[in-house]
């Protein structure tokens, strides 16, 4: 993905904010500080206020694709709320091309807003709890801090219970 497409993108996010009117803050990131866990541990986020975005994608010819939000502090349940919701048998994380060509984002990058391709939005109900959250900005040289209201004003928004489940502890 070339210098240009990721700009384009990135104002693409923004764009989708303003014209939704819904609040946001950009923070700036490092690239190579964007994966979740080193930006909560070089920023001093918590876990539990960083909300990850993760395409899936079910085992289907065509394959249908969808959008998860879930804190970072959680884990995705794939193989049985989101397969049920895809309407497929099996389902699995979309690669990292295969996001990059639904969102026109990088992985560590991803947000819901200002996606390429219209994706439906599951946000596991346990982020529209928090009082504010972290989520990716577009690009990986950028986060958003928004509240769960900005979340709820995206256009194809489901809050789903139970899409993920608590981390195992280690």
């Amino acid at each position: 993905m070339g210098t240009d497409t990721v700009w384009v993108v990135t104002d693409l996010v923004l764009s989708q904010l303003d014209a939704l009117g819904l609040a946001y803050e950009v923070v700036p990131c490092d690239p190579d500080l964007a994966d979740t866990a080193a930006f909560c541990e070089a920023y001093g986020y918590a876990a539990e206020d960083s909300a990850n975005a993760i395409v899936v994608a079910g085992k289907a010819d065509p394959a249908p694709h969808a959008m998860c939000l879930v804190l970072a502090s959680t884990r995705l349940d794939v193989n049985k709320v989101v397969r049920k919701k895809l309407g497929t048998r099996k389902a699995s994380f979309a690669s990292g091309e295969t996001t990059i060509e639904l969102t026109g984002m990088q992985i560590g990058g991803v947000t819901p807003f200002g996606t390429t391709t219209d994706l439906p939005l599951w946000i596991d109900a346990r982020v529209m709890e928090r009082e504010q959250l972290i989520i990716g900005g577009g690009s990986r040289d950028r986060k958003l801090l928004v509240p769960p209201a900005t979340l709820a004003g995206h256009p194809l928004v489901e809050v789903v219970e139970d899409l993920a489940k608590p981390a195992p502890t280690e």
